[in-house]
């Protein structure tokens, strides 16, 4: 015999058991939203949270009671799941943007050591430096030279991805590809 129930079901509004109908019988949802909207219609229509789970093919009760709480606190948003998992980001936005405008400084030949910028004096310029990053990667600044929209050139040299100086009779002139953000991705 199963316990009484913390948090029961609310009563459920037309318009939500539409859009759990119809999210329990879609075929482009996401497996785990239309099982939620099963579990949900299961137990509105007075199953146990138990018996909702064994019928929708969970075994815990217990996951289908926390999702009716989360229901009757949000609504349908309680279908889409709570993303807790990973590791947290390492660097801050703060730190990226540091990243970026040490980028964009043209380096000094007598401190950094070069003329143009390479991952590897990139990285060594924002170690060194007394407001830097101490224990930074060159895969980092390559990923957020990448998700700034950068890309290394044949020529070694960093360029926005999809823009082009280009000699015109009226001088040099940026040409951008328009096309160039579903190329990147």
């Amino acid at each position: 015999m199963s316990r009484k129930p913390d948090h029961p079901l609310r009563e459920i509004t037309d318009t939500e058991r539409h859009a759990l109908t119809a999210i329990s019988r879609s075929r482009s949802e996401p497996a785990e939203h239309v099982t939620r909207a099963k579990a949900l219609l299961e137990t509105s229509t007075g199953a146990s949270f138990s018996e909702a789970a064994r019928r929708v093919g969970r075994r815990s009760g217990d996951a289908v009671g926390h999702l009716v709480a989360r229901f009757n606190d949000e609504g349908i948003a309680a279908l889409a799941p709570r993303t807790s998992t990973g590791r947290p980001p390492t660097y801050s936005n703060e730190d990226r943007a540091r990243i970026l405008a040490e980028f964009k400084r043209t380096p000094d030949r007598e401190a950094d050591g070069t003329a143009t910028w390479s991952l590897v004096t990139l990285r060594d310029a924002l170690r060194r430096a007394p407001d830097g990053l101490p224990v930074l990667s060159t895969h980092t600044v390559l990923m957020v030279l990448h998700a700034a929209g950068y890309s290394w050139q044949r020529d070694r040299t960093w360029c926005p991805t999809g823009t082009a100086l280009r000699k015109r009779k009226a001088g040099l002139v940026a040409v951008t590809d328009p096309d160039a953000a579903p190329k990147k991705s």
